[in-house]
């Protein structure tokens, strides 16, 4: 029996459930350490020549940082948030 699995693109199923996990913090570290070394550089170095050199440099190195934070602090942000919010709705 073949299983219908939804697909990304094409013929590239989507992953289990069960990688949401490193999936989101992924996606969510990614996203905030471009934009926050993109307005850091704007505002410390202003748009120069090799600009984008410049950030895509500063986002790389945040990223490998910010990946692994997301990931530990992660847990104790939900559970933070848990004590702050009635999830029951």
């Amino acid at each position: 029996m073949s299983e219908n699995r939804p697909m990304i693109v094409g013929n590239i199923p989507k992953l289990p459930a069960k990688y949401a996990m490193w999936i989101m913090p992924l996606f969510l570290s990614c996203l905030m350490s471009g934009m926050v070394s993109l307005i850091n550089l704007i505002l410390n170095v202003g748009l120069s020549e090799h600009f984008f050199k410049k950030w895509l440099s500063a986002w790389l190195i945040s990223w490998v940082v910010a990946y692994p934070v997301v990931l530990i602090v992660l847990p104790l942000v939900r559970k933070l948030t848990g004590i702050l919010v009635d999830m029951r709705d």
